[in-house]
This record gives C-alpha cells, structure tokens and sequence, in this order.
C-alpha cells in the first residue's frame, strides 16, 4: 500500500470518528439522576476523540508530503494544524474528561458549596470553547493553504470547497457567532470534517505511483 492510500484512510478513519463523537455527544439539559450516564458517555465518545486527533494529523501528514518534495505551504500548513490539534486535545480533555468529575461533584456538593461547583463548571466550560476556537481557527488557515497546495494535483472540486471553508469559518469565529450559537462549532467542525474525508478518499483514489 502506498503512503498516498495510508494517509487516505487515515485522514478518513479520523474523520469518521469525530464525527461519531459529534452524533453521540450528549446536549441538552440533564437531572441529577442521569449524572452518571451522561459523564459515562462524555469520557467514552471524548475517549474516541482523542484517539482520532493523532490518526487525523498522520493523515495530514502524508498530505503535506505528496509530491517529489515536501511544498512550502503544505508544510506550513501541517504547523498550523499541529497547533491546532494540540489546542483542540485539551478542550477534548476538559469537555470529556474533567467535565464529567465536575458534574458529580456538583451533585455530591452540599447547598452552600453548590453554587462554587457551577462556577467551576462554567470556567471549565468557557476554557473548552477557547481551546475549540484555536483549533477552528488554526485548521481552518491550515485547510486553507492545503487546497491551495493540492489544486492542480488532487481536484479543483475540494481545493475551491476548502478555499471557501478557510476563511468563511475564521470569519464566523471572529464575529462571535460562536458564542450565541451553541450548534455552530459542531457545523463548523462537520464543514472541516467532510473536506477531509473528501481528501481522504482522492488520495486513496489518486496515489502518486
């Protein structure tokens, strides 16, 4: 097998699993009672995350180095998504695995002290969303310059889809969407995500012999 098709399904496979920890991430209010289900479930599919973030980046690895000779911006685009990968690991461990402690910890909290836990719960959740919006921010730039590096080798379909996708999500984070829409990470991330699965399967598809 050749290290286009490897870093294919590598770039496919952790697709896939970020995508299944978007469909069984809990959401929505949630009682005392179901405390130990949902932390349960919040370690698991945040489990999947993070072993899918180092199977996405090998996959973006083989990509940067398609070709007789690693591109210039390909490479600076690997810097960035590295960046970005190493930001969105530690919003995955406070959402997954320090969120679900806190949570019971909020249950088991007498009256007085309660109210102290929801603060800590809120400040773990604000430090999520700011590490969620590195990563954004980071991998969009990085798709961004990827398309432009691969536009005349592996299609012009997704390098103009990932032209587009760079700068409109850089666009939406800065102008705060994020913050008043509680679905507009995980679209954003699916929009990330499609592209690299698209690629994924070109690189399968097309490897260079």
């Amino acid at each position: 097998m050749t290290d286009d098709r490897m870093s294919g399904l590598a770039l496919i496979a952790g697709s896939a699993g970020v995508i299944i920890t978007l469909s069984l991430h809990p959401s929505g209010r949630i009682t005392p009672g179901q405390i130990d289900s949902v932390a349960r479930t919040l370690v698991a599919v945040h489990s999947l995350a993070l072993a899918s973030l180092p199977v996405w980046f090998l996959g973006a690895l083989g990509l940067s180095r398609r070709g007789p000779a690693p591109h210039r911006i390909a490479t600076a685009a690997l810097v960035l998504y590295g960046f970005g990968v190493a930001a969105m690991m530690n919003a995955v461990v406070f959402d997954g695995l320090v969120s679900p402690a806190v949570l019971r910890e909020i249950v088991a909290a007498s009256p007085s002290t309660s109210e102290a836990w929801h603060i800590v719960f809120n400040y773990n959740g604000s430090l999520d969303q700011a590490f969620g919006e590195v990563f954004v921010v980071a991998s969009s730039v990085a798709i961004a310059l990827w398309s432009i590096s691969i536009i005349r080798t592996l299609g012009r379909g997704v390098a103009l889809y990932g032209c587009i996708l760079g700068p409109a999500t850089v666009i939406i984070v800065f102008s705060g969407m994020l913050s008043h829409s509680p679905h507009a990470f995980s679209l954003l991330i699916i929009g990330q995500t499609l592209w690299f699965a698209s690629v994924g399967v070109l690189l399968c598809r097309f490897p260079n012999t």
